[in-house]
C-alpha cells in the first residue's frame, strides 16, 4: 500500500508555533505517511514511532555532507559520534563513554548544580526576568561545562559553537546558517582537541580526563571519537535541557491548577518533569535509515529509504496516553519517548533529569508568585523545539 502524503509544512510559522493540531489530523489519516518535501516517511503514532526507534533494521547511517572539504570538521564530529553509529561500533563507543560516566559524575554534581541554580536567581531581578536567558539556558551550559572540565574562562565560547552546529539539524536552513556551522565545528573541534591533550598530560576529576583514560577490553576512544563525544554531550545535553525546561515551564504556567498541585506536593516533581518532556517535546523528529525493506503500519520503507519518528506527535497520541492533550503533573503511567528509545536512547537523560529535579523546585520555591508577564517567543525551528525568550515575574 502506498503511504498517503503528509500534509505538514514544517516551515509554516503556525506549525512551528503549535504543531499538535497538525499531528492530530495526521494520526487520523495513517500512522506512517510520506512527506514529499522532506523525501522521507514520517511515523506519527506512538506505536509506529516507538517501532522506528527500536527496530534494528532501521539505523543511524551517517553520510558526509558535501562538499567534503568545506564540511570536514562538521563531518568529522558526526562521523565519530555515537549518535550516528550502529553496532558494533555504537556498542563499543557507548560502553567506553558509559564507563567514564559511571564514575559518579552526575550525582557528584548535585550540590554544585543546586548552588548554580541559587546563584542564577540571586543575580536577577525576580520582579522581571527572562526565564530562558537568565535561568534555563545558563544552568545546563554551566553544568555540562563543569562535567567535561572546561575552564570557567572558556565557557562563554561553548553556547555560540553549539548553536551554530545544531542549526544544521533543521530543514530548510539558510546558506548563512551552514556557513556558521562550518566555522563553529572547526573552532569547537580544535578547542576540544587541545583540552583533551591537556587532560592526557595532566588528568583531573572531570569527564574529559575520564574519556581519555576510558578502556574496555583493551579498547580506547580514538582522538576523533573523544572529540566528537565531548562535543555531542555538550550540544545534546544543553539543547535538550534548555528546551525541556523552557517548554515544560511555559506549559506548567498555563495550567495554574497544576502549579498549585506541585507546590502542595513536592513528591510530584518526578512525574511533573516527565510530563514536561512529554507534553511539549524538546526534540520533535529523529531520523532513521532502512538497512533492508521494513514494513511499518501499512507501508514498506525500502532499503536506503529514510523514516522519522515524530516524537512530539507520538507523545500526544491518545492511543498511548489517557487525555493526551491534558497537562497532568501526576501522570502515571507516562511511556513518553522524549529521550528516544532503543540503542540510541539518550545517554545524557540521567543528567538532564537531575538538572530538572533541581532547577524546577528551586524556581518555584524562590518565585512563589511566578507568572508570565508577556508572550513567550518561540524559536523559529521545528526539529529542536524551544523558546528564545520567556518573560516572567516572581511577584
Amino acid at each position: 500500500m502506498t503511504a498517503p502524503a503528509a500534509p505538514l509544512d514544517l516551515a509554516d510559522p503556525a506549525v512551528v508555533a503549535d504543531p499538535y493540531p497538525s499531528f492530530d489530523r495526521a494520526r487520523a489519516v495513517a500512522p506512517v505517511q510520506w512527506h514529499e518535501g522532506l523525501g522521507l516517511w514520517l511515523a506519527f503514532t506512538h506505536a509506529e514511532a516507538n517501532a522506528v526507534l527500536r527496530d534494528r533494521r532501521l539505523g543511524r547511517l551517517w553520510r558526509d555532507k558535501d562538499p567534503a572539504e568545506r564540511f570536514a570538521s562538521f563531518n568529522l564530529i558526526h562521523r565519530n559520534a555515537i549518535l550516528e553509529m550502529e553496532p558494533p561500533d555504537h556498542t563499543r563507543l557507548r560502553r567506553l563513554i558509559s564507563t567514564a560516566f559511571a564514575r559518579g559524575h552526575v550525582e557528584r554534581l548535585r550540590p554544585w548544580v543546586q548552588s548554580v541554580a541559587e546563584a542564577l536567581l540571586d543575580d536577577v531581578d525576580l520582579a522581571s526576568f527572562d526565564l530562558i536567558a537568565d535561568y534555563a539556558e545558563p544552568l545546563p551550559v554551566a553544568v555540562i561545562a563543569e562535567l567535561l572540565g572546561v575552564p570557567v574562562a572558556d565557557r562563554p565560547l561553548l553556547r555560540p559553537w553549539s548553536a551554530g552546529i545544531v542549526a544544521m539539524y533543521e530543514y530548510g536552513r539558510s546558506e548563512a546558517e551552514s556557513a556558521r556551522a562550518v566555522i563553529a565545528a572547526a573552532e569547537f573541534t580544535a578547542y576540544m582537541r587541545d583540552l583533551a591533550e591537556e587532560r592526557r598530560r595532566s588528568p583531573r576529576e572531570d569527564l574529559v580526563s575520564h574519556l581519555v583514560a576510558a578502556e574496555d577490553d583493551g579498547e580506547r576512544l580514538t582522538a576523533d571519537e573523544l572529540v566528537a563525544s565531548a562535543i555531542l554531550l555538550l550540544n545534546a545535553g544543553h539543547e535538550a535541557s534548555v528546551n525541556a525546561f523552557g517548554n515544560g515551564t511555559v506549559a506548567l504556567l498555563a495550567h495554574p491548577d497544576q502549579v498549585a498541585r506541585l507546590r502542595e506536593d513536592g513528591a510530584l516533581v518526578g512525574t511533573a518533569i516527565e510530563e514536561m518532556i512529554r507534553y511539549d517535546s524538546p526534540l520533535q523528529l529523529f531520523e532513521r535509515t532502512a538497512k533492508e525493506d521494513v514494513v511499518l503500519g501499512d507501508v514498506t520503507v525500502p532499503a536506503g529509504g529514510k523514516v522519522a519518528a515524530m516524537l512530539g506527535s507520538a507523545n500526544r497520541d491518545p492511543a498511548a496516553f489517557d487525555r493526551a492533550d491534558t497537562f497532568d503533573v501526576g501522570r502515571r503511567p507516562n511511556p513518553h519517548i522524549g529521550f528516544g528509545a532503543g540503542v540510541h536512547h539518550c545517554l545524557g537523560a540521567p543528567l538532564a533529569r537531575m538538572e530538572l529535579q533541581i532547577s524546577l523546585p528551586t524556581l518555584l520555591r524562590r518565585c512563589p508568585g511566578l507568572h508570565l508577564t508577556g508572550e513567550p517567543v518561540r524559536r523559529p525551528t521545528f526539529v529542536l523545539r524551544g523558546y528564545s525568550s520567556v518573560p516572567v515575574s516572581a511577584d
